[in-house]
């Protein structure tokens, strides 16, 4: 029987590939030190749950408005206004924020708005795997923008220009980065949408890792004058208040994006469960929420210094530790193994039973490189991180 051909241009997601063949290893008994999921190990702050649990007992346990409640995109534009002061115009609840099924129905939604089949995406490479999956699942061309380590993994702007073609309709942001957890100046996001819009181009910002930052806030796509024409906003409860597995987020757009995006998600998803919206709208506005979120970037901020602390009590070493500017990511530079990073992990997985991602998940620049997430417990960062260095020393 035929089947869609699209899909022999789409790998599995190896990050949750990685963790599927964990949990399996896990139920197996083996013992496995789980540093490659980004699931923060912190629980979902009580009120949020409470609220959840009191929207069950109260009934809303049927569909709900497949726009989102007005209640939470009210809170969403709040929030938007309030970080972004240099935005122009605070956005329409009404009509130009959606509510979706988490950060990657979002980015989804946003894509199938604007491409046509044989569009063209700028991705910088390394980046998050699905940014690039989902452009092709919906029959797009990627375009790697080479982010290169000696530039700290930031694409050079003249890289975006030399990537262009007649084709191109988007690029895509993530800032803090997944993998590499860098951010930019505002200067460098000034240009970025300078070409943008002398090109015509949509900038798709996913901004998931926002309040996971450690060397300053970092800049939002929509902190400029006169970009809400041309910028879609991606984002999600999930990494910010340990929400991952509530699949709650937003898009934020001009109108006629919203309207398309709409349309998809009626057909795809109906609406987001009406208990879980009730529950976002608490935790994007309620302070002791905010508070809570701020306590847990101070617990990623404390495993951050102990990596620091641990590898430079190590000593030598093989691998080169750069701290992260912001998410809850290490990009380990193993690269004077002269090994593969698929290599790597397969062997630190196997010789020490310690979980990661291979670089190489990210794109052609994260060869040699494998993600260490500090979204896991002290113990588990310690103990792994002295395998890897171990390891290494050895290799």
């Amino acid at each position: 029987m035929h089947l869609n051909d699209q899909f022999e241009q789409i790998r599995q997601s190896p990050t949750v590939g990685v963790a599927d063949h964990v949990q399996s290893l896990l139920a197996s008994g083996r013992k496995i030190i789980p540093l490659h999921v980004g699931d923060p190990d912190l629980d979902t702050p009580r009120l949020v749950v409470d609220k959840a649990i009191s929207a069950l007992r109260e009934g809303l346990t049927h569909y709900g408005p497949s726009r989102g409640f007005l209640e939470l995109r009210k809170a969403v534009a709040t929030k938007l206004s309030n970080s972004n002061s240099n935005l122009a115009s605070a956005y329409e609840p009404d009509c130009e924020i959606l509510v979706t099924h988490g950060g990657i129905h979002a980015y989804y939604l946003a894509l199938q708005s604007i491409l046509n089949p044989g569009d063209a995406v700028l991705i910088p490479d390394p980046s998050w795997g699905t940014h690039a999956n989902m452009v092709r699942q919906l029959r797009g061309c990627v375009i790697p923008v080479a982010a290169h380590a000696g530039d700290g993994f930031l694409p050079a702007i003249s890289a975006w220009e030399a990537a262009l073609t007649p084709q191109t309709r988007a690029l895509v942001i993530n800032f803090p980065a997944n993998p590499t957890g860098v951010y930019p100046v505002r200067d460098y996001l000034q240009c970025l949408h300078n070409f943008a819009h002398d090109h015509g181009l949509w900038i798709i910002s996913d901004e998931v890792y926002e309040n996971l930052y450690f060397e300053g806030k970092p800049v939002s796509a929509l902190d400029f004058s006169d970009v809400k024409a041309h910028t879609l906003l991606v984002n999600s409860l999930s990494k910010t208040y340990a929400m991952t597995g509530w699949r709650v987020g937003y898009l934020a757009g001009p109108r006629q994006v919203v309207d398309n995006a709409l349309k998809a998600a009626q057909n795809s998803i109906t609406c987001v469960a009406p208990f879980v919206q009730k529950a976002a709208a608490l935790a994007l506005t309620d302070p002791d929420v905010q508070s809570a979120a701020d306590e847990m970037r101070a617990v990623y901020s404390h495993r951050r210094t102990l990596v620091q602390e641990l590898a430079r009590d190590y000593g030598d070493s093989p691998v080169r530790v750069v701290p992260p500017m912001g998410s809850f990511y290490y990009f380990l530079d193993l690269r004077s193994l002269n090994l593969s990073s698929q290599e790597i992990c397969s062997r630190l997985l196997d010789d020490a039973g310690v979980a990661l991602i291979p670089g190489s998940a990210f794109g052609l620049e994260g060869e040699g490189f494998v993600r260490m997430t500090i979204a896991a417990s002290n113990a588990d960062i310690e103990e792994g991180l002295k395998l890897i260095l171990d390891w290494a020393g050895r290799n």
